[in-house]
């Protein structure tokens, strides 16, 4: 039986979703998370990416103190990810997090300039110490890029060839045995941790699971070779359920050291612009510095930053 003191925690149902959820009176919602791109709470059923049963909340004498709204993609049968989580009352918050019975990773998203902004900067730490509290712990944070037109195309080098992946398990094969070279020396921190849970082979694997629950065509992947014919690396453009993306771009341990994730991310752009995307979206991790110095010489600017929570 619930104590007087607890919070009543309970999923969202459709008909009251988005005006329960709405009612949360969290002035720092606005600051991060979802808010900062755009982007309204609203049920799948209103045309919006979110579904009732995968939003909860807490509440305190009828009054919402504390919500969290997990995500996925149209055919995902499980969320993928926290993708907004606020409150009022941080006791119930931690509260909903323990009691939820969804695990998802948790992606709170930030402004570029989120630690120089001092109420920015506390909404984060907030929920970032809320969900410490429940159990989950910080792995990277991440930059996230948008590239428009009016970046600029950046001029394709020319030192590579690329070439389509091969149908049936002869690809595959080629794929995985890219993404095993690629993660056997990486920097990228979800992979190290997927290295660290289940060798090279569970990274390798993840990825290739990522390509296939994208809902854009197999036909657009890419192997990268060098002109003497060896393997240089892989670049797979793709479109998620929010739209165009830089799939995944990675080069080999032989090879690096030449600059060649930057020809790599080129041509992906090139050929999402060459199937009609109007932008194109992408991340790396903070720390991962190489990366980040080849977007931004290929004109991607960072518009947000984001927290990512295991």
């Amino acid at each position: 039986m619930t104590s007087p003191t607890s919070p009543v925690v309970r999923a969202l149902a459709p008909g009251e979703a988005r005006e329960l959820f709405a009612s949360l009176s969290d002035p720092t919602a606005e600051l991060v998370g979802r808010s900062v791109l755009g982007r309204p709470y609203a049920t799948v059923a209103e045309g919006g990416e979110y579904r009732p049963e995968w939003t909860w909340v807490a509440l305190r004498d009828g009054e919402v103190v504390a919500r969290a709204a997990f995500w996925g993609g149209p055919d995902d049968t499980e969320p993928i990810a926290l993708d907004r989580f606020d409150f009022t009352d941080r006791d119930a918050a931690v509260e909903l997090l323990r009691r939820v019975p969804l695990r998802a990773e948790y992606e709170l998203m930030l402004p570029p300039n989120w630690r120089e902004r001092d109420e920015v900067r506390a909404a984060a730490e907030a929920r970032i110490a809320a969900a410490e509290a429940a159990g989950y712990t910080f792995l990277v944070e991440r930059h996230r890029y948008l590239w428009t037109p009016e970046c600029g195309l950046p001029e394709r080098p020319g030192r590579l060839e690329f070439r389509p992946v091969p149908d049936g398990a002869e690809g595959d094969e080629a794929v995985l045995d890219a993404l095993r070279r690629i993660h056997s020396v990486t920097l990228d921190a979800h992979a190290r941790r997927a290295i660290a849970e289940g060798g090279v082979e569970r990274a390798a694997r993840q990825e290739m699971d990522f390509f296939r629950w994208c809902p854009s065509p197999r036909a657009w992947w890419r192997l990268a070779y060098a002109p003497d014919g060896a393997l240089v690396g892989l670049q797979v453009p793709a479109r998620n359920p929010s739209g165009p993306c830089v799939g995944f771009v990675g080069v080999v341990p032989e090879r690096r050291g030449h600059g060649y994730a930057y020809d790599l991310l080129v041509e992906c752009t090139h050929q999402l612009v060459a199937e009609g995307a109007k932008s194109i979206a992408a991340a790396t991790d903070v720390t991962n510095t190489p990366m980040a110095a080849h977007f931004a010489r290929a004109g991607y600017p960072v518009t947000q930053h984001r927290v990512c929570m295991g």
